[in-house]
């Protein structure tokens, strides 16, 4: 197996094999939402949005705790070719279900529903423009949407003032093997070729949340494993100063 270090320079881009693309994140994009965030990285854009709602679902009512939960969708020209909207078609597609339940789930775990409160946040998360990485920069930008939106219940007193709703922050990247070399934050075209591919989502402290790994071409082993895991917690390390900046400014 190729090691980073003899891998410097393989990529199309230009990047080193632990390289994430650039990432910018523009908190506060939307004016009318609780929270929210455009982020970039490389060619993959998505606007997270965070919806707060005093109140929660029927089954939880009077248990004291809130809920958080997702949505995901992409624009009919985010990609090469126009997709139909599947609100035209009629029904949601089963990867949009799937990922919308990942970034939902994602974001729970760092959130304690008790200090939540019985209120609702409900995260939009519109690929405007997709070159791999979509669900991975989705919940990337929604924990910043997030945070700002417990912001807003906080102020507005629907949250205690001392509540710690969010336990610690939460970023995710993609990774994988790619001609022999595991790398760091795939775009489209090492993403469609890659032999083992993986979505790896990790808290701020450096624990994981979920690791999505799937062998497209051909199984790895253990040390390869390893390899991707230690691309993904420096990757998600970066990602986490830089949502520390966003929502400091």
């Amino acid at each position: 197996m190729t090691t980073i270090a003899e891998s410097a320079g393989l990529r199309a881009d230009g990047r080193t094999a632990d390289q994430l693309r650039p990432v910018t994140i523009e908190r506060g994009w939307s004016a009318q939402a609780e929270g929210s965030a455009l982020i970039t990285v490389g060619g993959t854009r998505v606007l997270c949005t965070a919806s707060f709602t005093n109140g929660v679902p029927r089954w939880l009512v009077g248990k004291g705790r809130g809920w958080v939960t997702a949505e995901y969708g992409m624009l009919p020209r985010s990609t090469n070719e126009r997709m139909d909207r599947e609100s035209v078609k009629g029904r949601v597609g089963g990867r949009t279900h799937e990922i919308s339940r990942l970034i939902g789930r994602a974001l729970r775990a760092v959130i304690d529903t008790k200090a939540l409160g019985e209120n609702t946040i409900k995260i939009d998360c519109d690929v405007l423009q997709a070159d791999g990485g979509t669900r991975t920069a989705s919940i990337t930008g929604a924990y910043v949407a997030l945070a700002d939106a417990v912001e807003w219940g906080r102020d507005k007193g629907f949250i205690g003032k001392k509540a710690t709703a969010l336990t610690d922050s939460l970023a995710a990247v993609s990774v994988g093997i790619v001609d022999g070399v595991p790398m760091l934050d795939l775009p489209y075209e090492e993403d469609s070729r890659a032999e083992t591919d993986m979505n790896v989502v990790v808290t701020g402290s450096g624990k994981f949340v979920e690791v999505q790994g799937t062998a497209e071409a051909a199984p790895f082993d253990r040390a390869e494993l390893d390899a991707l895991l230690d691309l993904a917690l420096g990757g998600c390390l970066s990602l986490s100063h830089l949502q520390r900046e966003a929502l400091a400014r």
